[in-house]
């Protein structure tokens, strides 16, 4: 007989696990959109071109990570939360 006991983190019910999933899917798509829309704003700010290209190819890193984090998130794209 052991005196240890084991300390588990309680796991989420599935439905509120499944919620909070989407809530962040939904966010970085959101995020996504909106850095589209600032890459292409930032094109015509008038600023010297290597900048503007940094600029915009800076953003665009952005936007690959958030769409690697939601493939991460969805498993591939195959989400279903129920």
């Amino acid at each position: 007989m052991s005196n240890v006991v084991p300390l588990l983190r309680p796991r989420p019910a599935p439905d509120a696990a499944a919620r909070a999933t989407a809530s962040v899917v939904s966010d970085l798509v959101t995020i996504a959109e909106q850095l589209h829309d600032i890459g292409a704003r930032a094109a015509f700010l008038g600023r010297p071109r290597g900048e503007t290209e940094r600029t915009v190819q800076m953003v665009l890193d952005a936007v690959t990570s958030i769409e690697r984090a939601l493939d991460t998130i969805t498993d591939g794209g195959d989400y279903t939360p129920f």
